[in-house]
C-alpha cells in the first residue's frame, strides 16, 4: 500500500524510473511516448542534456537565498529574457517567478487589485472570466475558472466571479455567421457584462488566448482579442492573459498573444516555461502596471518563500535558450502543420469526431455521439478517459478531458507533443490515437 496521496487513491499506477527523449520508461521496461507533455509541460522531452547541465551547475553554485533580502543572477536573466521578447506594448515591465500556474494566477489577481488600489480606484474588485475555462486549483484561481465540475465541490469557499461564454466556434458560431461577426459578437459579451456590473467596480478580465484543457485547445476567431483589448481599455479594466498552458512556444510563437496582435496587462505562464525540469511559473506585468506601483508604494504586496528560486530559474532559462538557439518555434509551426494535416486525414470521416482544432503543437479532437447534431456523449460513458487509458495501454500518453455535465460540449482528447519531436513520432502519435479511439468507439 502506498503512503503517497495519489490523485486516485485506488489506482495501481506504473512507476516511472527513467526517460529517453520523448519516452517515459516504467519499472517493467515499458516505454510510453509522451504525446501530451504530461499536460503541455515537457516541451523539450524528458532528458535534454543542456537543461540538465544548467540545473546541476546551479545546484553546485547556489540553491536558495530569500528574495526578501537578496536577488540572484538566473532570476534576473530570465526576467530580462522574457521582457525583451514580450508582445509589443508590454514595455519595460517586470516578472515574478513562482512555483505553479495556480500560484501565478493568485498573484496576478492580487497584482491587479494592487494596481487599482495604488491608483485610488478602490471600488474595483470584481473579476470577469469565461466558461468553460480553467485557471488553477487554488481557491481564487478555481473561482476564476469556469469549469463547473471542478468548481462544484468547493463552491461555498469560492469568491464571486462573473463568467461570459468563450468563443467556442464549433458550438456557438451561428450558421452563416462570418468569423469576424462571430468574433465581435462574442467579444461584446464582455462589454455587456462590464456595464451590467458597473465599470467602476470591475478589476480584471481573465482569458486564455487559446482555451486549454477545459475546451480542447480552442483558438479565438480572428479579431476577438483586439476587440477585447479595446473594451478593457475603454472601461479601465486590466486584461490578464492566462498562458500557463498555451504559452512559451506551444502555439508557434513564444507568447500566444503575439498572434493576436495585442499585449496583456498581466500575463501568467508556467508549463512550457520550465519544461517540467523544475516547478516554475511566472507573472509578467506590463510597464503600465509596474509604473503605477513604482510611483506609489514601491512594494509588491504579494510574497512567497520560494519566489525567484535560483535553481528553478536557471533551469527555465536554459529551456528558453534551447528553444531560441535551436529555432524550435519554427519547428513547432512545421510539425504543427504536419500534426493538423495528419489528424484531418485520419479523422475527417469519423462520425464521432466532430471537430479538430488547435494551433502549433497544441491540437485536440472533440468526440461526439452524433456528428450531424453535435450531440455529446453521456458523462457516464467516460469516452475521453477510456480513450486515454486505451492509448496508455498502447504505450502513448494523451490528455483526455471529459465533456461538461451540462451537455454543452463533447469529450476532448488533447495532444501537445514535445517541440523536439520527429516527423516519424508525429505519425506514430496520430496512428496510435486512431487505434485508441477505435478501441473505445465503433464508428
Amino acid at each position: 500500500m502506498s503512503n503517497l496521496f495519489h490523485r486516485d487513491l485506488n489506482a495501481d499506477l506504473p512507476r516511472i524510473v527513467s526517460a529517453q527523449g520523448n519516452y517515459l520508461i516504467d519499472d517493467t521496461g515499458k516505454r510510453y511516448l509522451d504525446a501530451c507533455g504530461g499536460a503541455a509541460v515537457s516541451c523539450l522531452g524528458h532528458d535534454h542534456p543542456t537543461v540538465r547541465a544548467a540545473i546541476k551547475a546551479q545546484v553546485d553554485t547556489l540553491a536558495f537565498a530569500h528574495t526578501g533580502a537578496f536577488t540572484n543572477q538566473p532570476a534576473e536573466d530570465l526576467a530580462k529574457f522574457l521582457i525583451d521578447r514580450a508582445p509589443e506594448g508590454t514595455g519595460q515591465g517586470r516578472v515574478m517567478f513562482l512555483g505553479s500556474g495556480s500560484e501565478a494566477m493568485e498573484a496576478a489577481l492580487k497584482l491587479a487589485r494592487q494596481y487599482h488600489v495604488e491608483r485610488g480606484d478602490t471600488a474595483r474588485s470584481k473579476v470577469i472570466a469565461r466558461k468553460p475555462s480553467y485557471h488553477g486549483n487554488t481557491l481564487a484561481a478555481l473561482a476564476t475558472g469556469g469549469h463547473a465540475g471542478r468548481r462544484a465541490p468547493f463552491a461555498p469557499l469560492l469568491i464571486d466571479v462573473s463568467h461570459i461564454d468563450a468563443a467556442y466556434d464549433y458550438r456557438m458560431r451561428n450558421e452563416g455567421e462570418s468569423e469576424g461577426d462571430f468574433a465581435l459578437r462574442m467579444a461584446n459579451l464582455l462589454d455587456a457584462e462590464i456595464r451590467a456590473l458597473g465599470p467602476e467596480t470591475v478589476m480584471a478580465f481573465v482569458a486564455e488566448p487559446i482555451v486549454g484543457a477545459s475546451l480542447g485547445s480552442q483558438p479565438a476567431p480572428a479579431g476577438y482579442f483586439k476587440r477585447i483589448r479595446e473594451i478593457c481599455d475603454a472601461h479601465g479594466v486590466l486584461y490578464i492573459a492566462d498562458e500557463v498552458m498555451c504559452g512559451m512556444g506551444r502555439t508557434g510563437t513564444l507568447f500566444a498573444l503575439e498572434q493576436e496582435g495585442i499585449a496583456a496587462d498581466i500575463t501568467t505562464t508556467a508549463k512550457g516555461l520550465g519544461a517540467g525540469y523544475q516547478p516554475i511559473a511566472a507573472v509578467m506585468a506590463a510597464q503600465k502596471v509596474t509604473s503605477v506601483i513604482e510611483q506609489g508604494s514601491g512594494k509588491l504586496w504579494n510574497g512567497h518563500t520560494y519566489m525567484s528560486h535560483a535553481i528553478a530559474t536557471a533551469g527555465a532559462l536554459a529551456v528558453q535558450r534551447v528553444i531560441e538557439n535551436d529555432d524550435l518555434l519554427a519547428r513547432v509551426r512545421e510539425l504543427g502543420a504536419q500534426l493538423h494535416a495528419a489528424l484531418t486525414g485520419r479523422f475527417k470521416d469519423n462520425p464521432h469526431v466532430g471537430d479538430i482544432r488547435g494551433r502549433g503543437l497544441f491540437w485536440s479532437i472533440e468526440l461526439v455521439a452524433n456528428r450531424a447534431d453535435k450531440a455529446p456523449f453521456r458523462a457516464a460513458d467516460a469516452i475521453a478517459p477510456r480513450i486515454g487509458a486505451a492509448a496508455q495501454a498502447r504505450g502513448m500518453m494523451v490528455y483526455p478531458s471529459q465533456g461538461c455535465a451540462d451537455g454543452t460540449n463533447g469529450d476532448h482528447v488533447l495532444l501537445a507533443p514535445a517541440y523536439t519531436s520527429s516527423p516519424q513520432e508525429i505519425d506514430i502519435i496520430v496512428q496510435t490515437l486512431a487505434d485508441a479511439v477505435a478501441d473505445v468507439i465503433t464508428p
